[in-house]
């Protein structure tokens, strides 16, 4: 936790410091250089450059340049310094023409995109920690269908004699049991589902025998278990499903850069 808040807080000086000294030197050589709108444009696309590469490194963990932590670093503050570097490259005004405009939506989109996982990335993995610890999404699956089983067994099975039970189990468990739910749900911290079905499970035992109550309380544990199994396959699914709408358009900004760069020098006829 130290380390992190001592990283947070020299990440912010930094980033404090670059942007009084970017306005700084915008204000100055503004007016004094001819080409400066080309200047601010190379180092815009070097700085995007840079913030692509940290993809990459995540892909190549072995490339002894740096742990993934100096990287997410950098890529969290230069991300925030380049909106500020997209902004001189406008001159702060609003950008003209179908090219610029669509150029302008997806800088802010991947801006955006990259706001939200950061919050998301903070976010997320506390309260996954809340949740039952670490549940390996790809295992999600295998262990939602043991539950299943499990749950049919008790309400179901040979040795279930309670038609009370089989009736509650086929009318609200069947499908509580059959996949995913309450995704949406789950993200905004709400269950009204979970215990909605609780409180069904305990109207139950309140009048069950002695043999109905044991299974009920199984049952009660079944969809608690289950009910942290989707809570975790939803956060998570969030988190993956960010970085399919992150990554792809970070990549349609860089193509859409590298024509800009094409035809700002196909007008200027090459002399820049």
């Amino acid at each position: 936790m130290k380390r992190f808040r001592r990283q947070h807080f020299w990440g912010l000086a930094v980033l404090l410091v670059a942007t009084v000294a970017a306005l700084g030197l915008d204000a100055h050589f503004r007016r004094a250089l001819p080409d400066y709108a080309f200047l601010t444009g190379w180092i815009l696309l070097g700085a995007m450059l840079v913030l692509t590469l940290y993809n990459a490194r995540k892909k190549l963990p072995f490339l002894p340049i740096g742990n993934s932590e100096t990287w997410l670093q950098v890529h969290i503050y230069l991300g925030f310094f380049t909106v500020l570097l997209f902004l001189i490259h406008l001159n702060f005004r609003l950008p003209h023409g179908q090219f610029e405009i669509t150029l302008a939506w997806l800088f802010a989109l991947v801006s955006g995109s990259g706001v939200a996982g950061l919050i998301l990335s903070r976010v997320l993995p506390r309260r996954l920690a809340t949740r039952g610890g670490e549940v390996i999404y790809e295992k999600i699956p295998a262990l939602s269908h043991a539950l299943k089983a499990e749950a049919e067994n008790v309400a179901l099975g040979a040795g279930a004699r309670s038609p009370v039970i089989a009736e509650f189990y086929a009318r609200r468990l069947a499908g509580f049991f059959s996949g995913p739910q309450n995704g949406w749900l789950h993200l905004v911290e709400s269950r009204r589902p979970l215990n909605a079905l609780i409180a069904g499970l305990d109207d139950l035992r309140r009048t069950g025998s002695d043999a109905e109550r044991a299974m009920l309380e199984k049952l009660t544990t079944l969809v608690r278990q289950k009910d942290g199994l989707d809570y975790h396959r939803s956060l998570q699914l969030t988190l993956k499903l960010w970085l399919f709408v992150h990554i792809p358009l970070t990549y349609g900004l860089l193509i859409f850069t590298a024509l800009h760069v094409v035809l700002v020098f196909g007008f200027s006829g090459g002399a820049r």
